[in-house]
């Protein structure tokens, strides 16, 4: 006897594939509310130095982004430097510069997409959270030049490893989203803040316009749009790849690096 196939309605099929679990309802609303909050603070004087260890990673994360392509179109990286007022340079030698000089700020993005894929699921938080504080470490060692510098990124580091310990790390993976968030939307407000504000002509869009044709304003709008696209591609990912229930993801927290808390 034949075997029966039995095919659910469209509209059946449509409801599934846009099903989304209360844990990943909490987990948007956190996002839009980092995305407000980032926003707001960015911007605000005085109190926009609550960001200021973070950004400095975002900006690491974006040097990484130049050397790494410089790297791979045949070029060699002589130096990468974070200033502690929030600056960065990567000195490179080669390399194709109409990769390069994007490869900054779509870097960024890709890395804050992975990061806010990361945070629909405790245990890929943990594994993020290693790297994240490797990169904090290393930006140490690029900004030591300044006191504060070291003191604002241990201190980060030192979250990162309390938040392991909070809830049995679900803490954690609420951290490294509001990373990738910031990360995923460096690019846009960064942008706005250079070419549209300030209008700085030794931006990384300015330089790709003068080299290989338009405007600053038109390439860094396209490099927004492309980084607004990684981070939609990072959530929706997020929400196929993390179906599990706030309670599924605590019991696997504690068969992978479990903690007592």
């Amino acid at each position: 006897m034949a075997p029966t196939t039995h095919l659910l309605p469209r509209s059946e099929i449509t409801k599934r594939a846009l099903t989304v679990t209360d844990a990943q309802k909490v987990t948007l609303g956190v996002i839009a509310a980092y995305v407000v909050g980032i926003a707001l603070l960015w911007n605000l004087p005085y109190i926009r130095w609550v960001l200021w260890p973070f950004k400095m990673l975002v900006i690491a994360f974006h040097e990484f982004g130049h050397a790494i392509t410089c790297v791979l179109t045949g070029g060699k990286v002589k130096s990468i430097s974070l200033d502690p007022r929030e600056g960065g340079v990567t000195h490179m030698q080669g390399g194709r510069s109409g990769l390069t000089l994007p490869a900054g700020y779509l870097g960024s993005s890709f890395i804050g997409a992975l990061l806010t894929f990361a945070g629909f699921n405790i245990n890929a938080s943990k594994i993020a959270s290693i790297v994240i504080g490797v990169c904090f470490l290393l930006t140490i060692w690029w900004g030591r030049r300044d006191w504060l510098t070291v003191g604002t990124v241990l201190a980060a580091v030192g979250l990162l490893v309390g938040c392991w310990f909070i809830q049995r790390a679900e803490a954690l993976r609420f951290v490294v989203l509001f990373i990738g968030v910031m990360s995923s939307l460096y690019s846009v407000w960064d942008i706005c803040d250079d070419l549209i504000l300030r209008k700085v002509n030794s931006s990384d869009a300015s330089v790709f316009a003068k080299r290989y044709g338009g405007s600053s304003q038109c390439w860094g709008v396209i490099w927004s749009i492309i980084s607004l696209c990684f981070m939609a591609a990072g959530i929706v990912a997020g929400i196929a790849a993390f179906p599990q229930s706030a309670e599924q993801q605590r019991e696997d927290a504690q068969k992978f690096i479990p903690t007592k808390f």
